[in-house]
């Protein structure tokens, strides 16, 4: 449930009541307009009309410059409000609009100094952790997970046809590999690897069980997305990992190991291909799409590129993965 406030001006107040009666919502007030002759009309929503009706709105807001909505969320109402039909229930499942999304997406993926902090620091844990073979400090990289920001963006943005979200996410996807490689390759060039240790030689491989749990946790990112159950995030994050796969490669590389860095090359390239992959797609089945026309068809041709791309990087990395194992299984 959501309440939508629509701060306008006065004058807009029985456009916004005849968009509710249309979208037969839950319930509407109208709110005393000030001095400046705004005033602010709130509807709750359920979450099977959030999105028509913030469509509806949106033409409103390029009509008027006084115009601003506003989306609030809502732990409980009273009475309940029931989903009447199984179709109801159904569609209920996106509890979050294209907007909320947008934000939250957006706010994850963003280059700034917090984001290479970030990077950094868990850089430096994941190494370690990888180093001295412990568990507990590599799953800590991992729920810190800064890359995983940057690929979501990337996949929504394709699905909306967002140009700029897209180069955004590029950006910060290709700076902060670029970060999390370089350091990792200072700190095997400085610090004696530890070859004995399980976390750092398991991410030296990758097998096509590792596809399947890339494809499923990058699924699974988009659906807890979608549904607001953002504490799920944090077992996609230890799913499918990038940062760990990445200091692994930078450390072999800098140890001059080549034979292991290629294995955790492919597994890096396998999850962020995975995850982009699986995320466009579920963004599709949920009916993930832009509020226009014409970008309504921008974004389908945007969809459509991606998909394929990674649907070819994909195979390709499957024939190389197909091939290593075969190397390795003759020595």
């Amino acid at each position: 449930m959501r309440v939508i406030e629509v701060i306008t001006d006065q004058g807009h107040v029985d456009t916004l009541r005849s968009i509710a009666e249309q979208q037969e919502i839950v319930d509407v007030w109208v709110g005393v307009s000030d001095e400046d002759g705004r005033c602010s009309t709130r509807m709750l929503v359920t979450p099977k009309k959030q999105q028509a009706i913030l469509d509806a709105l949106q033409s409103l807001i390029s009509a008027s410059e006084n115009t601003r909505i506003v989306i609030l969320p809502v732990e409980a109402t009273l009475p309940r409000v029931e989903e009447k039909t199984p179709e109801e229930a159904k569609q209920s499942s996106i509890t979050r609009s294209r907007e909320e999304l947008y934000e939250q997406i957006v706010a994850g993926a963003k280059l700034n100094s917090n984001f290479i902090y970030m990077v950094i620091m868990s850089t430096i844990v994941a190494a370690i952790g990888l180093l001295e073979d412990n568990v507990a400090v590599v799953i800590g990289a991992m729920v810190i997970a800064p890359l995983l920001g940057p690929n979501m963006a990337l996949a929504f943005a394709t699905t909306l046809g967002e140009g700029k979200l897209l180069w955004s996410a590029m950006k910060s996807n290709i700076t902060g590999l670029s970060i999390a490689l370089g350091l990792s390759i200072l700190i095997g060039l400085i610090w004696p690897l530890n070859f004995n240790s399980q976390e750092l030689m398991a991410r030296t491989d990758v097998g096509f069980d590792g596809i399947v749990l890339a494809l499923v946790s990058g699924a699974a990112a988009v659906l807890s997305l979608t549904s607001g159950l953002s504490s799920s995030l944090v077992g996609v994050m230890v799913a499918v990992a990038l940062l760990p796969p990445t200091a692994t490669l930078g450390l072999m590389l800098g140890a001059a190991n080549f034979q292991y860095a290629l294995g955790a090359g492919l597994l890096l390239a396998v999850n962020v291909v995975c995850v982009n992959l699986a995320s466009n797609l579920v963004f599709l089945l949920k009916g993930i799409k832009p509020r226009t026309w014409y970008a309504k068809q921008k974004a389908k041709q945007s969809m459509i590129i991606f998909v394929l791309f990674w649907l070819l990087v994909l195979i390709i990395l499957i024939i190389l993965v197909k091939v290593r194992q075969e190397f390795l299984l003759a020595v």
